[in-house]
């Protein structure tokens, strides 16, 4: 079942970029990622993963995003409740967001914008 965080992003990328989520990984077919249709470069990748790979208290997986961000950002991001470093990314570009409720989905939006516009300049 897909969450309610995962529903209203594809449908704003849909909408708005006119992506379509990628399944890539049988053995992960939850995992979806988000390409921009210029040049074909990933601007988020949605997963559930287990809350300790993030840090976190717990084994139970939690839905997230990874998106592309700038370095100075993510620095200030990390300090708010409901991001993490980069899940299994590289973690000076990119940041993990938890799609829990902890960051509102307007938020998300906002960063899944700034994200589609790094990979937009990236021809």
């Amino acid at each position: 079942m897909e969450s309610s965080y995962r529903s209203n992003i594809f449908g704003y990328v849909s909408e708005k970029y006119n992506t379509e989520p990628e399944y890539l990984w049988k053995k992960s077919p939850q995992y979806a990622v988000l390409r921009n249709s210029r040049n074909a470069k990933w601007y988020a990748v949605i997963m559930n993963v287990a809350k300790e790979k993030l840090g976190l208290d717990g084994t139970e997986k939690i839905d997230i995003i990874n998106i592309q961000s700038d370095p100075i950002l993510i620095g200030s991001l990390l300090r708010e409740s409901g991001y993490c470093k980069a899940y299994h990314m590289n973690k000076d570009k990119w940041v993990t967001i938890l799609l829990d409720g902890t960051v509102s989905l307007e938020e998300i939006k906002e960063m899944v914008d700034i994200s589609y516009e790094i990979t937009d300049r990236k021809k």
